[in-house]
């Protein structure tokens, strides 16, 4: 008998969505209810991650792209945004939404079932993280997009800033899996001033494509 693989979110947020799609065996949100220009929170845990640690992670090009020299450093090439994290390791994250299969290679694990990935969007979102965290998303030395390590919301996270301008503010970030209804329940909460409220993936979608 053939059994039916179904991948399910850590996430799970208030309200209903307006639209969703089956995909890769995830139930994917694509769209709630419009909120104007409020802040909004996005669920992209189907997305697909890999960890890469090499002594020598120069020599890999994940989906034809040169992994950035210096730790703190992102390039995002092809729909795919790589994370240099320290001296051996780095992040991949397919930002594309295609469903890849890992390099048959011991260098490359797939996280993606082990963590939570959210994107927050909107010029408001910088005062939301302000409740969360010390880290520094404004570094004048550092230019968009950029990773930082550190804790957000007394968790240990992965977070790059897509961008950091009035009119193009975006931040993509992930933890750990068990972490994740405390964590979203943390965001909501600290963003319910500015009315942050959840969005479907188009919505990302949209902003990477202005």
């Amino acid at each position: 008998m053939a059994v039916e693989i179904k991948r399910q979110s850590p996430i799970s947020f208030p309200g209903n969505p307006l639209k969703t799609e089956l995909r890769g065996h995830w139930t994917v949100m694509q769209e709630y209810e419009a909120k104007g220009d409020a802040p909004r929170v996005i669920d992209l845990s189907h997305r697909i991650r890999w960890d890469l640690q090499d002594s020598d992670i120069a020599r890999h090009r994940p989906g034809g792209v040169s992994i950035p020299d210096t730790p703190g450093r992102c390039v995002f090439e092809n729909g795919v945004l790589i994370n240099r994290m320290n001296r051996t390791q780095a992040s991949i994250w397919h930002l594309s939404g295609e469903d890849l299969s890992i390099p048959d290679d011991p260098a490359f694990t797939d996280v993606t079932d082990a963590t939570v990935f959210l994107a927050l969007l909107g010029k408001e979102i910088f005062s939301i993280t302000e409740k969360l965290t010390t880290l520094d998303f404004f570094d004048p030395l550092k230019e968009a997009p950029f990773l930082l390590q550190g804790p957000f919301s007394h968790v240990p996270c992965q977070m790059v800033i897509l961008g950091n301008t009035p009119e193009k503010s975006a931040i993509l970030f992930t933890c750990s899996r068990g972490y994740a209804q405390d964590m979203i329940a943390a965001v909501l909460e600290a963003g319910a001033e500015f009315e942050l409220h959840p969005a479907g993936e188009n919505a990302f979608s949209d902003w990477v494509n202005k």
